[in-house]
């Protein structure tokens, strides 16, 4: 690959340094953290900010900062306006206390509002404080990365601190963290939705014109459809804490429906019974009906609740548990639905291949298909989908670069592609209304970094060599694309984003970096990091030959002991030790790195050959 994921993810924590990090006005030594964003101030952008360094903190293993001793020098250069190996986690601690004292309420409700990143459907009207202070699902999704990240680099970083004052320090902070995750999963499962609707219906029929690529009569295609999504609708009586719990019309054959997440809690969501402390549990008022966006944004965030490093550090306590569960539940079913209804068919053209794709409110977009795939490669990734899946799911990310505009050309005029970009996909927050001021809406702008974060991981998953090369080669493409897209200059040089670097033909040029893009960039970085660490694929030919191979280089290295007298001189157990090591090591690896022990037995070969030689002129000589 040409991305180079260290580097790269060096070169961004040293922007994000230099940009954030400025001398205070006050006589002490301490530094300031500047928080500015492109859209100002909110609880999204702010965690955003510090996502940019606590994720590849925590879930790139040569990245840690927890452990001062072992911070290498290259982190240490990059990072060097925030300190030594020593200042750098104190000043985390300092800052991320910052930002969760800043949105924590008086009486010590977390705040998850969208605030200045909320638009409007009417650019005249100015939105009351009211909507601007409403929750929003985005807040949720990055607390939860957010908490679950600094409550790990806390749990490492206390069995190194020696200061007193320090653990108090991380106490207190553990405490905030775990009190606004809980907090955030609260929020998450009153936002969950199961939207349900009959079959005629506008959006009924919208949903069979999307499944039905085959031309089937649509009564078969709700028969087929319903019976393809019989466990997800039997799963949903498993559901007994939060919203989308009333599915009972599921029964009827008639009835079609949709899950996932709202852009906010639900109109009329019950409260959760719960034991945390997580403050008031305001009303909601968002539609009961999911939104792509918000659903993925939501699924992506479930997954770190229940990855192996939370598992391993144990940062869930039993309450958090038990709402995990709930969540996770929520995450298979939303997962599955997606994924079947996007693979609905019998071996011809799923509807995910019918770019673009069209909602069952009748809104269609590259974007929204885009989405569809992310949570189609969701389902492949547990089930460990088929080769063959995986590559038609690379051909749509393939499809949607080139219709992107990612990886083709635009048009010199107009280019209706170009608003994927600028100003991004506009989504109307129904129900926002309801507060007063005009209907809000949320603009998406992240269509690249997406589309090289899903490339990278079908990349990861798929065995066949040459189609995951051809992943790759996307990846790399999509890298450069982005990568062209750093501002060149200015405080914020070597951050995102500056489209109009790349479609001249965009009018807008930016000054301050956007977090809400750079963060998304900073993920697609650290999966291709993911990628990297993995084992190399192992081609079945490759591993035969291997075995073959290291089979004679045992048999002969067999043979030349036998010949050889019992006793050996130095050097030559030297290089008998040597070829036993080697015989050894190759056949450690041969199932996972059979490239590698095939070199190996190649040079045991070699050296084996070169004893028989030597051995042969010294008895033709006596």
């Amino acid at each position: 690959m040409r991305i180079r994921p260290r580097q790269e993810l060096l070169e961004i924590w040293r922007a994000i340094a230099q940009y954030s990090v400025r001398d205070t006005d006050d006589s002490t030594s301490d530094k300031g953290w500047v928080w500015d964003g492109r859209e100002g101030r909110n609880s999204i952008s702010d965690a955003e900010q510090l996502l940019c360094i606590m994720l590849p903190a925590t879930q790139v293993e040569p990245f840690g900062l927890d452990q001062p001793d072992d911070t290498a020098d290259d982190i240490l250069r990059a990072l060097r306006r925030m300190g030594d190996a020593v200042e750098i986690p104190r000043m985390l601690i300092k800052v991320i206390g910052e930002y969760f004292d800043r949105y924590t309420d008086s009486d010590g409700t977390p705040v998850f509002s969208g605030a200045s990143y909320f638009d409007t459907s009417r650019p005249e009207s100015e939105p009351t404080e009211e909507q601007l202070s409403l929750d929003i699902v985005d807040s949720y999704a990055m607390s939860v990365r957010l908490a679950l990240a600094v409550v790990g680099f806390l749990r490492v970083l206390r069995n190194v601190v020696r200061s007193t004052a320090m653990r108090l320090d991380i106490d207190r902070l553990e405490d905030l963290a775990s009190k606004r995750l809980s907090a955030a999963m609260v929020g998450m499962l009153r936002s969950f939705t199961v939207s349900t609707f009959e079959a005629g219906s506008e959006e009924g029929m919208a949903l069979i014109r999307t499944a039905n690529q085959a031309g089937i009569p649509e009564r078969k295609v709700v028969t087929e459809l319903r019976r393809a999504l019989r466990q997800t609708m039997a799963a949903f009586r498993e559901m007994t804490i939060g919203s989308g719990q009333s599915t009972e019309e599921l029964e009827y054959p008639n009835k079609l429906f949709e899950c996932g997440w709202s852009w906010g809690i639900v109109k009329d969501a019950p409260t959760i019974e719960t034991t945390e402390k997580v403050g008031q549990q305001v009303d909601g008022v968002a539609t009961d009906k999911p939104y792509l966006y918000f659903t993925v944004i939501a699924v992506d965030a479930i997954e770190d609740l229940f990855s192996e490093r939370t598992r391993i550090l144990n940062l869930l306590n039993e309450e958090q548990q038990r709402l995990s569960r709930a969540l996770q539940l929520r995450w298979e079913l939303t997962r599955a639905y997606w994924a079947t209804v996007a693979m609905f068919g019998d071996g011809q053209r799923w509807p995910l291949e019918d770019i673009p794709w069209r909602t069952t409110d009748e809104v269609e977009s590259d974007y929204l298909s885009l989405l569809v795939t992310s949570l189609v490669v969701h389902d492949l990734v547990p089930r460990r989908g088929s080769d063959a899946e995986l590559a038609r799911v690379g051909l749509v990310l393939t499809e949607l670069g080139n219709r992107g505009r990612i990886t083709r050309r635009p048009f010199a005029d107009d280019d209706s592609a170009l608003r994927l970009h600028l100003p991004g996909v506009s989504f109307d927050l129904l129900g926002s209304e309801s507060r007063g001021g005009p209907q809000l809406a949320w603009l998406a702008t992240d269509f690249a970094p997406l589309l090289l974060q899903r490339t990278v991981r079908i990349a990861g998953l798929i065995n066949d060599t040459d189609r995951r090369a051809s992943l790759l080669e996307l990846a790399d493409r999509v890298w450069d694309h982005l990568a062209d897209r750093r501002f060149d200059a200015g405080p914020a040089r070597s951050l995102w984003d500056q489209p109009a670097d790349v479609f001249p033909q965009l009018p807008a040029r930016h000054q301050l970096p956007s977090w809400y893009y750079t963060v998304r960039v900073v993920l697609g970085v650290v999966g291709t990091a993911r990628v990297l660490f993995s084992n190399p694929l192992r081609s079945p030919g490759l591993t035969d030959f291997a075995l073959e191979l290291l089979s004679e280089a045992e048999h002969l290295f067999d043979q030349e002991l036998l010949s050889r007298p019992v006793e050996f001189n130095e050097k030559m157990r030297a290089t008998f030790t040597t070829i036993s090591a080697q015989l050894r090591r190759a056949r450690d690896i041969v199932q996972d790195r059979p490239g590698t022990a095939t070199a190996l037995a190649t040079d045991v070969l070699r050296g084996i050959d070169a004893l028989a030689v030597a051995r042969g002129d010294v008895e033709r000589t006596d």
